[in-house]
């Protein structure tokens, strides 16, 4: 079979792609050929006996997803987007990339399935920034997406494109919402989450960190190893199982700042937690306000996707797949 990785230069694609070089199939079908494109072109990789392609792309334009059709991959996972905080910045952009490539994508598998009757499994990765306040303490499954920032709404308006497109026949879509990743690793993004990462990544390697909102926050979470895992099952998952509700919540774990900053003194320490500045930016705190803080995410669950068991698994996936020895 052929994967296609569209974003595959960021963290989340990069580790997809190890992960599907790695094992070398998705289920029980064998991966002959592995198609990796970001704006940058990813890095190299040792595919073994998968073959690699590598290139560079703009989903921005509408030519771009014709181009990376034409092999005919047969899992396409749709990972390219701006994040939360430039999304929020910067309203063209974030519409550009995140609304107008998702459906430029979408619409040349469409041509596609109308020429040759082509009928990919497409995975999109959206985000929990599609529901917005006020909302309960726990989200169930069936409740309804509100969001309440540019970046939600370009999501929530790919997740109903994927769950159309899906009904009429032209892909067999799933979208999967991911729980804020933590801890990513490398240097600090533009996401308006990033927080939640930094005030652990960055004392565990012995340097100062900033938290920006109070330590009573509560988030949903998932580590990079886990979110790769919902990505590999979201792909081989049989979605006659799912029906036409072809969007839905990852597990995670919710845990407030506090949980966090108490599971690092766990592992690290307390000179590890004095590393943490609170220095409040209220415009981050804005946009946190406005996130959910835990979910019933029951139809994944069901469905096999899972989750991490605790905020210090998360911490010792981090240290385990990232960095091996904390401050080296």
């Amino acid at each position: 079979m052929h994967c296609l990785i569209i974003g595959a230069a960021g963290m989340l694609g990069d580790g997809l792609a190890k992960r599907l070089i790695r094992e070398g199939k998705v289920g029980t079908r064998k991966i002959a050929k592995l198609s990796l494109f970001d704006i940058i072109e990813p890095k190299k990789l040792e595919g073994g006996d998968v073959e690699i392609a590598t290139g560079a792309t703009d989903i921005a334009d509408p030519a771009a997803a014709v181009a990376l059709i034409e092999a005919r991959p047969d899992v396409i996972f749709h990972l390219a987007a701006i994040v939360s905080g430039e999304a929020e910045r910067d309203f063209d952009k974030g519409y550009s990339i995140n609304l107008d490539g998702t459906r430029y994508l979408f619409e040349a598998v469409r041509a596609a399935h109308e020429k040759d009757g082509y009928f990919p499994r497409i995975v999109f990765t959206s985000s929990l920034a599609v529901f917005g306040s006020p909302l309960p303490e726990v989200i169930s499954d069936d409740f309804i997406i509100t969001p309440r920032s540019s970046y939600g709404t370009q999501k929530a308006i790919g997740e109903l494109l994927l769950a159309d497109y899906s009904r009429k026949g032209f892909f067999d879509g799933i979208g999967i919402r991911l729980p804020t990743i933590c801890i990513r690793p490398g240097k600090p993004n533009a996401a308006a989450s990033g927080f939640f990462s930094s005030i652990l990544r960055e004392p565990l390697a012995g340097q100062a960190a900033v938290l920006p909102v109070d330590t009573s926050v509560r988030h949903w979470f998932a580590s990079p190893r886990a979110a790769i895992g919902f990505m590999v099952h979201a792909a081989m998952v049989d979605t006659s199982l799912i029906g036409e509700r072809r969007n839905m919540t990852m597990p995670g774990v919710s845990a407030t700042v506090s949980d966090e900053i108490e599971a690092l003194r766990k592992i690290a320490g307390d000179e590890a937690v004095a590393l943490i500045n609170h220095q409040p930016d209220p415009a981050i705190e804005a946009i946190i306000s406005t996130w959910p803080q835990a979910f019933d995410a029951k139809r994944a669950l069901d469905l096999g996707f899972e989750a991490d068991s605790s905020f210090e698994a998360i911490i010792e996936a981090y240290l385990e797949d990232y960095a091996p020895k904390i401050g080296g």
